[in-house]
C-alpha cells in the first residue's frame, strides 16, 4: 500500500472548478479499487490518499495526470508501507 501526502504549493490555484476536475479524475481510481480513501488535511494544506496500486510507478503515472499535479497546485510525497495490523472492521484490507 501507499500513503500519498499532497501539499499545496499554490492554494490560490485550487479553484472550485479545478478541485472538481481533481475529484472527477480520481473517481476512476476509486471505482477500480486502486484508491481506498482520500480527503483534505485540516487545516487545508493539502490532502491524503491511501492507495492499493500495484506499484509505486503505477501510482506515480496516475498522480502525474491528476489536474492538481499538472497545474502546479500540489506536490506529492509517496510512502510505501505494509499494513500488519488493523481494527476488526478493517481486517479485510490486510494483505
Amino acid at each position: 500500500m501507499f500513503l500519498v501526502d499532497m501539499t499545496f504549493t499554490d492554494i490560490t490555484k485550487a479553484t472550485p472548478e479545478l478541485t472538481l476536475q481533481h475529484r472527477d479524475y480520481l473517481a476512476a481510481e476509486y471505482a477500480n479499487g486502486n484508491l481506498m480513501f482520500g480527503g483534505r488535511k485540516e487545516p487545508r494544506t493539502g490532502g491524503i490518499l491511501l492507495s492499493k496500486h500495484s506499484s509505486e510507478q503505477a501510482l506515480r503515472e496516475v498522480l502525474n495526470d491528476d489536474p492538481f499535479v499538472k497545474n502546479g497546485v500540489v506536490e506529492c510525497v509517496i510512502t510505501s508501507f505494509e499494513p500488519v495490523m488493523a481494527a476488526e472492521q478493517y481486517q479485510h484490507l490486510l494483505p
